[in-house]
């Protein structure tokens, strides 16, 4: 392998238009999942806080709602809350014991639903979350790889050198510290949101859960034979 002397006043711009092809592909694909990450980032981030405005807005209605009937027609303007996604699990079985038998005979098809609702949004606000976890656990690797890589470059520029010359070892050593840094760029910020959007999450499905007991007392209320 031919030794690459760099100029000793090398600037990190003059290092990234000089990288080596398995360098220059490493930190491309870092890069690649960096954007990817922060993408999700600001969609996930965008769609939770709209999730849980409209849900304090939508349990604002439901709580002062005099029936089951009256918040079901208010609750196209909260189509952005999981909260409605449960109500409307729930009020579907309710409908239909309802019509069927005049009151409510079956409560635990009611809970089901109000679960089976639950479930359905939970794994909504959870899409592309592992696409985050995937950025964060690999990144470093990736970076690791590129690390393995210049220090292996920088040791054959050593020994086709024939002396210990900093000038030889400079370019590997470079590239290698590098991609390391970009490698810990991309993961650092994809493990805190991933940490923090699954905080926000759990917190919106117990707030899932406390409604669906709401909702069946309130069912039992207005639906009791």
């Amino acid at each position: 392998m031919p030794v690459l002397l760099f100029p000793a006043d090398l600037s990190l711009w003059d290092l990234f238009l000089n990288l080596r092809p398995v360098p220059l592909a490493t930190i491309v694909l870092l890069v690649i999942f960096s954007l990817l990450s922060w993408t999700i980032v600001f969609s996930k981030s965008s769609g939770l806080g709209k999730a849980q405005r409209e849900n304090r807005s939508f349990l604002r209605a439901f709580r002062k709602a005099n029936s089951l009937q009256a918040i079901a027609m208010a609750s196209e303007q909260f189509n952005s809350a999981p909260l409605v996604t449960v109500f409307d699990f729930g009020y579907r079985e309710v409908e239909r014991q309802v019509n069927k038998r005049g009151a409510l005979v079956n409560k635990p098809s009611i809970e089901r639903s109000l679960q089976l609702g639950i479930s359905e949004e939970v794994t909504k606000l959870e899409m592309r979350m592992n696409w985050l976890a995937t950025v964060a656990s690999t990144s470093p690797f990736i970076g690791l790889f590129g690390t393995v890589w210049g220090i292996i470059d920088a040791f054959q520029g050593l020994g086709n050198a024939g002396s210990a010359s900093l000038r030889a070892v400079a370019p590997g050593i470079s590239e290698a510290l590098l991609t390391t840094a970009i490698g810990l760029i991309a993961a650092i910020p994809a493990a805190v949101f991933y940490n923090v959007f699954g905080t926000r999450i759990k917190e919106m499905g117990t707030r899932m859960e406390d409604f669906a007991i709401e909702f069946q007392n309130v069912a039992e209320r207005d639906f009791e034979g």
